[in-house]
């Protein structure tokens, strides 16, 4: 079982969720912990079924976990929260009103925060007011969601797949929009993906969920510091006393991603993996015939604030 991540100064925390959607179905997550510092900018990944909606709908308050808790900003997670704006996959607008509408509607439902200028920052510019809804493409209807969701000037930002109506070089426009926000805001940020490597320069930290549970959680640098990708002569033996992720014969020797256990042989050949290596060979743990048997989740928490004139402390991995 994880240990339960410390909070502190925590803009996302989940302690032991599980969710089914049927009382007789599987759990669509099943006892997942993490936490995730504020001011990150979170990739949120897994395969199809892995619990990234469901996680997003819990933040977000429109879900409830049938165990364990999910805090936002130090508190429970509640539909409504004002410091908290959601774009679902699905993009929920009415498809009746315009977009004028749509935007007051935004500022009337948000009076106290509402910001016309963020929201102007999504692109309305490229929109006739008058445009009803229904009549957007599907890539247009993200632009006025994500209006709303900036308008709002929220602390915390839940996206599911943001990006998955845009062509390429509106997906870039949109990273340079939420780091420009980031920068400004110091919000933080959570977003939904199936393309990891348009994640990798914008993101600093990962989540990745598999089979409902956190399987990778924490700074990217320091996920990527723990692994390494190795090749060398001989057999896949030479691995042993190594964590290893995934190993394959390659010419005369062995190629593999591994969690080093202590220092390497002279012999290999070591460089770090990258993001997208990473992620895709975690994802195919459970299928994959190389792959060593039992490696463990790794979960690291979050740096708790320095304490002047003494050191930072390192991350806590907590292991499965």
């Amino acid at each position: 079982m994880l240990s339960s991540p410390s909070s502190t100064d925590a803009a996302l925390t989940a302690r032991g969720v599980t969710r089914r959607h049927r009382r007789s179905g599987p759990d669509v997550l099943a006892g997942c912990t993490f936490s995730l510092p504020a001011g990150a900018v979170c990739a949120l990944v897994g395969p199809n079924g892995a619990g990234k909606t469901t996680l997003l709908e819990l933040a977000a308050g429109l879900q409830r976990p049938a165990s364990g808790e999910v805090g936002v900003l130090g508190g429970p997670a509640v539909a409504g929260h004002p410091r908290v704006a959601y774009l679902a996959q699905d993009r929920p607008l009415y498809p009746r009103l315009t977009v004028a509408q749509t935007l007051r509607f935004g500022a009337r439902v948000n009076p106290a925060g509402w910001d016309a200028d963020l929201a102007a920052r999504a692109g309305l510019d490229r929109f006739d007011p008058h445009d009803r809804i229904r009549d957007l493409s599907g890539g247009q209807r993200t632009r006025i969601a994500l209006a709303l969701a900036l308008g709002k000037r929220a602390d915390v930002l839940l996206l599911d797949e943001p990006m998955a109506d845009l062509d390429p070089l509106a997906r870039q426009e949109l990273m340079g929009l939420l780091m420009a926000y980031v920068a400004g805001t110091g919000a933080t940020v959570v977003m939904s993906s199936h393309i990891v490597s348009e994640l990798a320069d914008a993101c600093d930290h990962l989540l990745l969920l598999d089979a409902g549970r956190a399987r990778l959680a924490g700074g990217i640098d320091d996920l990527v510091a723990a692994h390494a990708v190795v090749a060398f002569p001989g057999g896949a033996d030479r691995l042993a006393g190594h964590t290893v992720v995934e190993s394959r014969p390659a010419g005369r020797g062995t190629s593999a991603l591994i969690r080093p256990a202590g220092a390497l042989p002279a012999d290999w050949e070591v460089r770090p993996p990258s993001l997208e290596e990473l992620v895709l060979a975690h994802l195919a743990l459970p299928a994959a015939p190389h792959a060593g048997p039992g490696v463990p989740d790794l979960v690291l928490t979050p740096e708790p604030p320095v304490a002047p004139g003494k050191g930072r402390p390192e991350n806590t991995e907590h292991a499965a």
